[in-house]
């Protein structure tokens, strides 16, 4: 296997890597709300933290064979593998806005290292590696705050911590391509503070990191990592090492517009989080309860408080005498008029007696004559 192939294969396995731990941090986010940080009792967490490890060893590696133009693109497909390895193995599938947001992302920041072009190996001087540290190590802090702030909007927070982890990540970068520039011309006990301020944004970006995923999901946090990271360093090494983009004007005008699709990639992620917090936010309409009848409506809501009591009445015999009609119940006196014939005497006939009761308490109503040729009562 040629070197360049080796280095190829390197950079892949790396992004695998990379890309099953951020998966693992984002599990461990997700089960354990309350540490966001540093879950340190979780055995999961360090699993993240060895395939993070084992990442950045097969980085270096795959530099040491081939060259910086083709690993550094190829470490950005860390977000094409992370979403269909997150649909295999723990179920969470990607809509398509995070899956163009993710390409838009991978080939913005792809073309965008392509286009850095190499330059002679030079270190930074004590004053400029205090500076970059209390200035990064400044918008870090800055972040951090910003993102504790809009605790309520989880997408938001993300990105903000997202943005310092990827920010911390390429500073580490930075320092360490430094120190290792000057172990060319011999260990000095001068980079010792140099190695502490690694070890502390290589920490401080691995903490963010897992703060990033909780509530956020795993595309949006991951695609600013990956992305800020590169970026950052990009931007040091042009502004700070005498780096600069190939082909001159045409290749920095091809680098910004990569940028741009890098830049779009990460708000079609953002956006797309924030539409789907609101929607599993967002209470359930309730709609205008339509007008129906008292009598649907009774039966609808259940057995009425009268009908439970006379649920707990027992049963009386089958042969006891039951009335068949329901009459309501009488409110005043009963109120008879006879009707007599035209010679005044009684009638013997007793549909000629006529009621004249109360019903509901309305007025008195005299029941309908049947026999026309009667004469009408007298009142």
């Amino acid at each position: 296997m040629s070197a360049l192939a080796l280095s190829v294969l390197l950079s892949l396995v790396s992004a695998v890597a990379y890309a099953g731990g951020a998966i693992v941090q984002e599990h461990v986010a997700v089960s354990s709300p309350d540490q966001q940080y540093a879950p340190l009792r979780r055995p999961t967490w360090w699993a993240a933290v060895a395939l993070n490890g084992l990442g950045g060893l097969l980085h270096v590696v795959a530099l040491a064979y081939g060259p910086l133009s083709l690993v550094q693109p190829l470490g950005a497909l860390t977000i094409v593998f992370a979403l269909p390895m997150a649909a295999l193995f723990v179920g969470r599938r990607a809509g398509a806005t995070a899956w163009r947001g993710a390409i838009m992302a991978t080939v913005g920041l792809a073309g965008l290292l392509s286009l850095v072009g190499s330059s002679e190996s030079q270190s930074l001087s004590t004053t400029q590696r205090v500076a970059v540290a209390v200035i990064s190590g400044g918008v870090v802090v800055a972040l951090m705050i910003a993102g504790r702030a809009a605790h309520r909007h989880p997408a938001v927070r993300s990105m903000l911590l997202a943005t310092a982890s990827g920010i911390a990540f390429g500073m580490s970068s930075v320092f360490t391509k430094t120190v290792a520039v000057d172990w060319t011309g011999g260990v000095s006990a001068a980079d010792l503070p140099f190695l502490a301020v690694i070890g502390v944004f290589a920490t401080a970006g691995m903490l963010l990191s897992q703060a990033s995923y909780r509530g956020a999901g795993l595309a949006a946090p991951l695609a600013t990592l990956t992305v800020v990271n590169p970026v950052v360093a990009a931007a040091v090494g042009i502004t700070m090492f005498g780096e600069s983009f190939r082909y001159g004007t045409t290749g920095t005008a091809l680098a910004l517009s990569c940028g741009v699709v890098a830049a779009g990639g990460l708000i079609l992620l953002t956006t797309e989080r924030l539409t789907r917090t609101a929607t599993e936010t967002a209470p359930e309409p309730q709609g205008v309860p339509e007008p129906v009848e008292p009598a649907i409506a009774a039966s609808a809501a259940g057995p009425t408080p009268v009908e439970e009591l006379l649920a707990t009445i027992p049963e009386q015999p089958a042969d006891a005498p039951r009335e068949e009609t329901l009459v309501p119940t009488q409110v005043g006196p009963t109120v008879f008029a006879v009707a007599y014939d035209a010679d005044d005497s009684p009638a013997g006939d007793p549909a000629r007696y006529r009621f004249y009761g109360p019903f509901y308490g309305g007025s008195y109503v005299p029941m309908p004559d049947l026999d026309r040729h009667r004469e009408r009562v007298k009142s």
